[in-house]
Protein backbone atom coordinates (compact mmCIF):
# COMPACT_ATOMS: atom_id res chain seq x y z
CA UNK A 1 0.00 0.00 0.00
CA UNK A 2 2.92 2.11 0.14
CA UNK A 3 3.69 4.32 -3.42
CA UNK A 4 6.71 5.91 -4.11
CA UNK A 5 6.99 9.18 -6.60
CA UNK A 6 9.47 10.84 -7.99
CA UNK A 7 9.86 14.72 -9.49
CA UNK A 8 10.74 14.39 -13.44
CA UNK A 9 11.94 17.37 -15.11
CA UNK A 10 11.59 17.77 -18.53
CA UNK A 11 13.44 20.57 -20.45
CA UNK A 12 11.82 22.04 -23.57
CA UNK A 13 13.74 23.46 -25.33
CA UNK A 14 11.53 26.09 -27.49
CA UNK A 15 14.08 26.27 -30.62
CA UNK A 16 13.64 27.72 -34.13
CA UNK A 17 10.33 27.40 -35.81
CA UNK A 18 9.83 25.05 -38.76
CA UNK A 19 8.12 26.20 -42.00
CA UNK A 20 4.54 24.47 -42.36
CA UNK A 21 3.04 23.89 -45.73
CA UNK A 22 -0.72 23.00 -46.39
CA UNK A 23 -1.42 22.33 -50.20
CA UNK A 24 -3.84 20.87 -52.04
CA UNK A 25 -5.05 20.49 -55.79
CA UNK A 26 -7.81 18.58 -57.44
CA UNK A 27 -9.67 18.15 -61.08
CA UNK A 28 -10.30 21.11 -62.60
CA UNK A 29 -9.58 23.04 -59.27
CA UNK A 30 -6.17 25.35 -59.36
CA UNK A 31 -3.55 24.46 -56.32
CA UNK A 32 -3.48 26.74 -53.44
CA UNK A 33 -0.48 26.60 -50.43
CA UNK A 34 -0.84 28.18 -47.28
CA UNK A 35 2.60 28.57 -45.03
CA UNK A 36 2.97 29.46 -41.71
CA UNK A 37 5.84 28.93 -39.04
CA UNK A 38 4.92 26.68 -36.20
CA UNK A 39 4.36 28.06 -33.10
CA UNK A 40 5.79 27.48 -29.40
CA UNK A 41 4.34 25.01 -27.50
CA UNK A 42 3.56 27.34 -24.87
CA UNK A 43 2.94 30.24 -26.72
CA UNK A 44 0.37 32.41 -26.06
CA UNK A 45 -2.05 31.13 -29.25
CA UNK A 46 -4.41 34.66 -30.21
CA UNK A 47 -5.71 35.97 -32.95
CA UNK A 48 -2.66 38.61 -33.57
CA UNK A 49 -0.29 35.00 -33.00
CA UNK A 50 -2.00 33.34 -36.26
CA UNK A 51 -2.02 35.87 -38.34
CA UNK A 52 2.10 36.46 -37.28
CA UNK A 53 2.21 33.12 -38.36
CA UNK A 54 2.19 33.74 -42.12
CA UNK A 55 4.59 33.33 -44.33
CA UNK A 56 5.21 36.25 -47.36
CA UNK A 57 7.11 36.83 -49.78
CA UNK A 58 8.09 33.03 -50.28
CA UNK A 59 7.74 31.44 -54.26
CA UNK A 60 5.97 29.10 -54.47
CA UNK A 61 5.69 26.86 -58.34
CA UNK A 62 3.77 24.04 -59.08
CA UNK A 63 4.83 21.70 -62.15
CA UNK A 64 2.61 18.90 -63.85
CA UNK A 65 5.72 17.72 -65.97
CA UNK A 66 4.32 19.75 -68.68
CA UNK A 67 3.67 23.60 -67.67
CA UNK A 68 4.54 25.17 -64.59
CA UNK A 69 3.03 28.51 -62.73
CA UNK A 70 4.41 30.45 -60.23
CA UNK A 71 1.74 31.32 -57.47
CA UNK A 72 0.65 34.68 -55.94
CA UNK A 73 -0.22 35.42 -52.45
CA UNK A 74 -3.48 36.77 -51.46
CA UNK A 75 -4.78 37.78 -48.74
CA UNK A 76 -8.41 37.46 -46.84
CA UNK A 77 -10.20 39.21 -44.54
CA UNK A 78 -11.19 36.89 -41.97
CA UNK A 79 -14.32 39.03 -40.86
CA UNK A 80 -13.00 38.35 -37.39
CA UNK A 81 -12.09 42.17 -34.96
CA UNK A 82 -12.31 43.44 -38.68
CA UNK A 83 -8.74 43.86 -39.18
CA UNK A 84 -7.24 40.11 -39.11
CA UNK A 85 -6.71 38.14 -42.45
CA UNK A 86 -5.90 35.16 -44.15
CA UNK A 87 -3.17 34.28 -46.43
CA UNK A 88 -2.63 32.05 -49.31
CA UNK A 89 -0.88 31.34 -52.49
CA UNK A 90 -2.87 30.52 -55.45
CA UNK A 91 -2.72 31.27 -59.43
CA UNK A 92 -2.88 34.68 -60.37
CA UNK A 93 -6.46 35.80 -61.38
CA UNK A 94 -5.05 38.49 -63.79
CA UNK A 95 -2.91 36.19 -65.64
CA UNK A 96 -4.50 33.85 -68.09
CA UNK A 97 -2.12 31.46 -68.53
CA UNK A 98 -1.99 31.13 -64.90
CA UNK A 99 -5.52 31.20 -64.09
CA UNK A 100 -5.74 28.39 -66.65
CA UNK A 101 -3.58 26.01 -64.70
CA UNK A 102 -5.93 23.60 -63.42
CA UNK A 103 -5.80 19.85 -61.88
CA UNK A 104 -6.19 17.08 -64.23
CA UNK A 105 -6.69 13.44 -62.71
CA UNK A 106 -3.87 10.38 -63.10
CA UNK A 107 -1.07 13.20 -63.10
CA UNK A 108 1.20 14.42 -60.74
CA UNK A 109 1.88 17.65 -59.38
CA UNK A 110 5.74 18.91 -58.22
CA UNK A 111 5.48 21.58 -55.49
CA UNK A 112 8.80 23.75 -54.94
CA UNK A 113 9.06 26.41 -51.96
CA UNK A 114 11.95 28.81 -51.81
CA UNK A 115 12.10 30.96 -48.64
CA UNK A 116 14.74 32.25 -46.50
CA UNK A 117 17.31 30.62 -48.53
CA UNK A 118 16.24 27.27 -48.25
CA UNK A 119 13.86 25.45 -51.11
CA UNK A 120 11.26 22.97 -50.08
CA UNK A 121 10.14 20.17 -52.52
CA UNK A 122 7.22 17.71 -53.16
CA UNK A 123 5.29 16.18 -55.33
CA UNK A 124 1.42 14.59 -55.13
CA UNK A 125 -0.82 12.59 -57.40
CA UNK A 126 -4.47 13.40 -58.26
CA UNK A 127 -5.50 9.20 -58.03
CA UNK A 128 -8.84 8.70 -60.29
CA UNK A 129 -11.52 8.08 -58.00
CA UNK A 130 -14.26 5.31 -57.77
CA UNK A 131 -17.55 7.51 -56.61
CA UNK A 132 -19.59 5.67 -53.90
CA UNK A 133 -22.32 3.46 -54.61
CA UNK A 134 -25.04 5.12 -52.52
CA UNK A 135 -25.77 7.04 -49.39
CA UNK A 136 -28.29 6.80 -46.50
CA UNK A 137 -29.27 8.14 -43.27
CA UNK A 138 -30.65 6.45 -40.04
CA UNK A 139 -31.52 7.45 -36.47
CA UNK A 140 -29.12 5.94 -33.52
CA UNK A 141 -30.02 2.97 -31.96
CA UNK A 142 -31.36 3.18 -28.26
CA UNK A 143 -32.10 6.46 -26.99
CA UNK A 144 -30.41 9.02 -28.48
CA UNK A 145 -29.60 12.28 -26.29
CA UNK A 146 -30.64 14.09 -29.42
CA UNK A 147 -33.91 13.23 -31.04
CA UNK A 148 -33.25 14.62 -34.55
CA UNK A 149 -30.05 12.72 -34.73
CA UNK A 150 -29.23 10.63 -37.96
CA UNK A 151 -26.25 9.20 -38.80
CA UNK A 152 -24.80 8.54 -42.28
CA UNK A 153 -23.53 5.48 -43.84
CA UNK A 154 -22.76 4.59 -47.51
CA UNK A 155 -21.99 1.39 -49.39
CA UNK A 156 -18.86 1.62 -51.27
CA UNK A 157 -16.85 -0.68 -53.89
CA UNK A 158 -13.14 -0.65 -54.29
CA UNK A 159 -11.67 -0.87 -57.23
CA UNK A 160 -9.80 -4.69 -57.47
CA UNK A 161 -6.05 -3.19 -57.36
CA UNK A 162 -4.76 -2.58 -54.05
CA UNK A 163 -3.30 0.31 -52.68
CA UNK A 164 -6.00 2.61 -53.59
CA UNK A 165 -6.21 5.64 -50.38
CA UNK A 166 -9.57 7.74 -49.49
CA UNK A 167 -10.38 10.92 -47.82
CA UNK A 168 -13.49 12.17 -47.09
CA UNK A 169 -15.42 15.31 -46.18
CA UNK A 170 -18.93 16.58 -45.11
CA UNK A 171 -20.67 19.58 -45.61
CA UNK A 172 -23.93 20.02 -43.66
CA UNK A 173 -26.24 22.75 -45.57
CA UNK A 174 -24.46 25.99 -46.84
CA UNK A 175 -21.15 25.45 -44.00
CA UNK A 176 -17.90 24.47 -45.41
CA UNK A 177 -16.74 21.05 -46.11
CA UNK A 178 -15.07 19.30 -42.90
CA UNK A 179 -13.10 15.92 -42.89
CA UNK A 180 -14.66 13.59 -40.17
CA UNK A 181 -13.21 12.26 -36.99
CA UNK A 182 -11.14 9.37 -38.84
CA UNK A 183 -11.31 10.62 -42.36
CA UNK A 184 -9.17 8.48 -43.73
CA UNK A 185 -9.04 4.76 -45.47
CA UNK A 186 -7.06 2.22 -46.91
CA UNK A 187 -8.15 -1.37 -49.06
CA UNK A 188 -5.15 -3.33 -47.36
CA UNK A 189 -7.84 -5.64 -46.01
CA UNK A 190 -10.76 -4.87 -48.04
CA UNK A 191 -9.16 -4.89 -51.59
CA UNK A 192 -11.83 -5.58 -54.33
CA UNK A 193 -14.61 -5.87 -51.87
CA UNK A 194 -17.89 -3.99 -51.49
CA UNK A 195 -18.41 -2.71 -48.22
CA UNK A 196 -22.28 -2.67 -47.85
CA UNK A 197 -22.84 -0.57 -44.58
CA UNK A 198 -19.89 1.46 -43.87
CA UNK A 199 -20.61 4.54 -40.88
CA UNK A 200 -19.35 7.77 -42.01
CA UNK A 201 -19.28 10.54 -38.69
CA UNK A 202 -19.93 14.25 -39.62
CA UNK A 203 -17.00 15.92 -39.88
CA UNK A 204 -16.67 18.87 -37.65
CA UNK A 205 -14.67 22.17 -37.09
CA UNK A 206 -11.30 21.17 -34.87
CA UNK A 207 -10.75 24.56 -34.39
CA UNK A 208 -13.93 25.02 -31.78
CA UNK A 209 -15.10 23.10 -28.69
CA UNK A 210 -16.68 19.97 -29.71
CA UNK A 211 -20.83 19.27 -28.39
CA UNK A 212 -20.17 15.44 -27.77
CA UNK A 213 -23.80 15.04 -28.11
CA UNK A 214 -24.10 15.96 -31.56
CA UNK A 215 -20.31 14.76 -32.33
CA UNK A 216 -20.18 12.69 -35.81
CA UNK A 217 -24.33 12.68 -35.94
CA UNK A 218 -26.46 15.00 -38.59
CA UNK A 219 -30.27 16.11 -38.07
CA UNK A 220 -33.44 16.00 -39.88
CA UNK A 221 -33.64 18.73 -42.49
CA UNK A 222 -29.88 18.67 -43.23
CA UNK A 223 -28.41 19.08 -46.78
CA UNK A 224 -25.49 16.88 -46.17
CA UNK A 225 -22.92 16.65 -49.28
CA UNK A 226 -20.07 14.01 -49.00
CA UNK A 227 -16.71 14.43 -50.76
CA UNK A 228 -15.45 11.48 -51.44
CA UNK A 229 -11.45 11.52 -52.09
CA UNK A 230 -8.97 9.74 -53.66
CA UNK A 231 -5.19 10.34 -52.30
CA UNK A 232 -2.01 8.80 -52.77
CA UNK A 233 -0.16 7.28 -49.75
CA UNK A 234 2.08 9.80 -49.03
CA UNK A 235 -1.10 11.90 -48.00
CA UNK A 236 -2.58 9.48 -46.20
CA UNK A 237 0.41 8.53 -44.38
CA UNK A 238 0.34 11.88 -43.33
CA UNK A 239 -3.53 12.12 -42.26
CA UNK A 240 -3.03 8.87 -40.60
CA UNK A 241 -0.12 9.88 -38.65
CA UNK A 242 -2.24 13.20 -38.03
CA UNK A 243 -4.97 12.22 -36.78
CA UNK A 244 -3.65 9.78 -34.62
CA UNK A 245 -1.52 12.28 -32.62
CA UNK A 246 -4.37 14.96 -32.31
CA UNK A 247 -6.32 12.27 -31.03
CA UNK A 248 -4.79 10.78 -28.57
CA UNK A 249 -3.54 14.17 -27.24
CA UNK A 250 -3.53 13.65 -23.13
CA UNK A 251 -4.09 10.35 -23.22
CA UNK A 252 -1.38 8.71 -21.11
CA UNK A 253 -1.69 5.00 -22.50
CA UNK A 254 -1.26 6.42 -26.15
CA UNK A 255 2.27 5.06 -27.98
CA UNK A 256 3.74 8.35 -29.50
CA UNK A 257 4.09 8.56 -33.04
CA UNK A 258 5.75 11.22 -35.61
CA UNK A 259 3.47 12.80 -37.78
CA UNK A 260 4.87 11.35 -41.93
CA UNK A 261 4.94 14.62 -43.83
CA UNK A 262 5.78 14.17 -47.79
CA UNK A 263 7.56 17.26 -47.75
CA UNK A 264 11.07 17.31 -48.11
CA UNK A 265 13.61 20.02 -46.49
CA UNK A 266 12.72 20.06 -43.22
CA UNK A 267 9.29 21.51 -43.71
CA UNK A 268 6.42 20.07 -41.48
CA UNK A 269 2.68 20.25 -43.52
CA UNK A 270 1.11 17.99 -46.65
CA UNK A 271 0.85 18.67 -50.20
CA UNK A 272 -1.82 16.84 -51.20
CA UNK A 273 -3.69 15.81 -54.39
CA UNK A 274 -7.36 14.93 -54.13
CA UNK A 275 -9.40 13.33 -56.80
CA UNK A 276 -13.23 14.29 -55.88
CA UNK A 277 -16.23 13.49 -56.37
CA UNK A 278 -19.24 14.66 -54.33
CA UNK A 279 -22.72 12.83 -53.49
CA UNK A 280 -25.68 15.12 -51.80
CA UNK A 281 -28.62 13.86 -50.09
CA UNK A 282 -31.38 15.97 -47.87
CA UNK A 283 -32.42 14.25 -44.48
CA UNK A 284 -36.37 14.12 -44.59
CA UNK A 285 -37.27 15.77 -41.81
Amino acid sequence: MISCEKEVNINLQSGSSKLVIDGQIEPNGVPFVVITKSIGYFSKVDLSTLENSFVHGAKVTVSDGFSSVTLKEYSLDTGIGGVNKFYLYTVDTSNPTSFNFRGVTERQYYLKVSYDGKVYESVTKIPNVRPIDSMWFRPPSGDPKVKTAMMMFIRFTDPDTPGNYIRYFTRRNQEVFYPGINSVYDDAIVNGQTIDSLYLAAGYNRAKDVNMDSLGIFFRGDTVTLRWCAIDQGVFNFFRTFEYATGTIGNPFASPVNVQTNIKGGALGVWAGYGASYTTAIIPK
